[in-house]
């Protein structure tokens, strides 16, 4: 990706539709712990004692912090310290829930926008059930964008969610087979981007507004995540074509195993706030494993009509 096709984007990547919503149940598997100086898999079974597929986790390399609701900083090797927007509620100490990155739009907030995406009983449901939901802080160093993959190459935003995800199992908790990302317009290009680069413990993806931009390598080809991809049709664009965007995501998915399909709601540059429900039921329906996707002979009753497997 040549730097010159990303001058001027900056509005591009503008959230355009972020407002306020906040608070839903159930939890799974114990979390698995880091080794020293690598990453460890977690070893669960399922009913009746099969295996479960397990994710590749990453090791702490800084101080983890104590997991409250609210701004959180932590430190990785490398990076400097960051800020994350943390919710989560007291169900977190005796449950093992699901772990949501949010990636907000460029020029949005952390703290406004993850509730508005995510949705009120959606976010009340992630935490009833032990979960959290972690919105990491934009780096001022990654320019207009937010994030650096949404128009460079470096790695610093998926250290630090490396880092939130080390130091989650190891204070909070969470049940490893439920690590998902989802994110608007730049934060859905780093939602797509995070899929590829981090595949060794992502269960399943939402950008709004995303897609595949570059080359990603796959990190763990054997892990065939599902994607619930967003676009508001030909008039999403802002300099990026995201309805392309997601059609080209979709279409490198498919190629390679994956279940993966678009909902295409038609009304530009926008999260689809009629569509969190459902997003919450994709995730729930989708831990680290799921292959074949429950949803290959159709999507669920209630689903919008506008998606099509």
């Amino acid at each position: 990706m040549k730097n010159t096709f990303y001058l001027g984007l900056a509005a591009a990547l503008a959230c355009a539709a972020c407002g306020g919503d906040v608070q839903e149940t159930n939890g799974t598997v114990a979390a698995a712990t880091s080794g020293a100086g690598g990453s460890a898999a977690a070893t669960t079974s399922g009913a009746g004692g099969s295996a479960l597929p397990q994710p590749t986790l990453p090791a702490v390399t800084g101080a983890c912090p104590e997991f409250v609701e609210g701004s959180v900083t932590f430190s990785p090797a490398g990076i400097g310290t960051r800020t994350v927007q943390i919710w989560m509620g007291p169900e977190a100490a005796n449950q093992a829930g699901p772990l949501i990155f949010y990636w907000h739009g460029a020029g949005s907030s952390a703290v406004n926008e993850p509730p508005y995406g995510i949705g009120d009983a959606q976010l009340a449901a992630i935490k009833a059930m032990g979960g959290i939901v972690a919105a990491p802080v934009a780096d001022p160093d990654a320019g207009q964008f937010s994030w650096h993959l949404a128009a460079g190459t470096k790695e610093n935003d998926l250290m630090l969610a490396d880092e939130v995800v080390a130091c989650a199992v190891e204070k909070a908790g969470i049940d490893p087979r439920r690590i998902h990302s989802m994110g608007m317009s730049a934060g859905g290009l780093n939602t797509a981007q995070m899929s590829y680069r981090r595949s060794n413990y992502i269960a399943s993806v939402v950008p709004y507004s995303g897609g595949k931009m570059g080359s990603p390598t796959m990190q763990n080809e054997a892990n065939k995540f599902a994607a619930m991809i967003f676009h508001g049709g030909p008039s999403d664009q802002v300099i990026i074509n995201f309805k392309d965007a997601s059609e080209t995501y979709r279409d490198d998915l498919l190629g390679r195993g994956h279940f993966a399909f678009i909902c295409d709601h038609g009304n530009g540059h926008k999260i689809p706030t009629d569509a969190r429900a459902n997003v919450w039921q994709f995730f729930i329906d989708h831990p680290f494993g799921t292959d074949p996707s429950p949803y290959q002979a159709g999507l669920p009753q209630g689903f919008p009509s506008y998606c099509a497997p």
